[in-house]
């Protein structure tokens, strides 16, 4: 059986354990706070004024009551078609049976959640972030069971080839430092078979007025063209892709037929 336990309080992370290719981490896993740390002190430092917020304590205490909310709104333009998207969305990928589900970025482990919801005795979703807050957050809100949190960089996941069967990356990408090296992650760790999620900013006429690029630069924050995101997939193998566009998001799915091999 697939599913993670708990010792005490706290989860076992045998499962997170089970995941974790010994040869992609340069430092033995420690436990901490109910999650699996593959990353050292060294990794701590944000590189950006968002990715500091990101990795703040006080946007992970706000994160699902306030902040989620008004910003699926800002990508509508204060509008509801974002949470429409991605509602159905979340309704067709959610996990069943026996899937193996990774969530990159995963934040407080709200999508980790509802990803796990309807699991087999199997099934496992893991839930990836670099930010220790957001994690002990996930641990304490959004624990259960076929559910382990691990502390990684989304540049280097700390898996093996081929590991998941289906791999989201849902508001993150444009707060990654490097976007096309975690999309060549995803695809690295998604199977053959196996289908890519990604909801992400989209580059609009807003985009350009005047301090706005500026303002997105120094925050760290990344506006990406409507076939930049497509294109990095494409570059990895999948072709077989669908792109929703609403308002300053885009929703992608990406699928690859079982008998493809992964672009190197």
């Amino acid at each position: 059986m697939c599913t993670g336990g708990t010792v005490g309080n706290q989860p076992d992370l045998t499962l997170a354990e089970t995941f974790v290719d010994p040869t992609r981490i340069t430092q033995s896993p420690t436990r901490e706070h109910g999650y699996l740390d593959v990353l050292g002190p060294e990794d701590d430092e944000p590189v950006s004024l968002a990715n500091r917020f990101m990795q703040s304590r006080l946007l992970a205490a706000i994160y699902e009551r306030a902040w989620r909310p008004m910003f699926t709104r800002g990508f509508s333009y204060g509008g509801k078609s974002t949470l429409k998207a991605h509602t159905a969305l979340m309704g067709e990928i959610a996990g069943r049976g026996d899937l193996k589900i990774l969530d990159v970025a995963c934040g407080p482990g709200l999508y980790t959640r509802e990803l796990a919801a309807q699991l087999g005795d199997d099934g496992a979703c893991i839930g990836l972030d670099l930010s220790g807050p957001m994690l002990r957050r996930a641990v304490r809100d959004n624990s259960a069971e076929h559910i382990d949190y691990i502390r990684g960089s989304a540049h280097a996941l700390p898996f093996a080839d081929a590991t998941f069967d289906t791999v989201v990356c849902l508001a993150a990408l444009y707060l990654i430092p490097n976007p096309e090296q975690a999309v060549r992650e995803l695809c690295r760790v998604a199977g053959p078979g196996g289908q890519i999620v990604i909801f992400t900013s989209l580059r609009t006429p807003a985009a350009s007025l005047p301090g706005v690029t500026g303002a997105m630069r120094i925050g760290g924050f990344r506006a990406f063209g409507r076939e930049e995101v497509t294109g990095w997939l494409r570059a990895q193998g999948w072709t077989d892709i669908d792109q929703t566009l609403t308002g300053q998001g885009q929703f992608i799915r990406a699928r690859r037929e079982a008998a493809l091999r992964i672009a190197t």
